[in-house]
């Protein structure tokens, strides 16, 4: 995969231009990919429910990081872990794992 530098003016890329998507990966490092044509894509039965899910999930992440007492225990694994705070509260819905009901 080629890399590119940018002029140190280029603080950051993100979002899409055209047919080309600018991606900022966990890591840190931004990538530059062409943009998927999903006009013709039939979702089966099963992928429109997992959708519907992985929906509920992530308003849960984003209820739970507007919480500060939960957003600090996320954040907190987060950092053991090497991941991203919402994206253990994501996997934590789907493990069953609901923070904001304890409350």
């Amino acid at each position: 995969m080629p890399k590119v530098v940018l002029h140190p003016w280029i603080k950051e890329l993100h979002g899409k231009m055209g047919d080309v998507v600018f991606k900022r990966l966990p890591n840190g490092e931004t990538i530059m990919t062409k943009r998927p044509d999903m006009s013709k894509v039939k979702w089966s039965p099963a992928q429109k429910a997992h959708r519907k899910r992985f929906k509920q999930a992530s308003a849960y992440a984003k209820a739970a990081m507007a919480d500060p007492k939960i957003r600090a225990m996320y954040e907190k694994k987060a950092l053991q872990a090497q991941k991203r705070p919402r994206d253990l509260a994501v996997s934590d819905y789907f493990q069953g794992k609901n923070l904001l009901s304890k409350k």
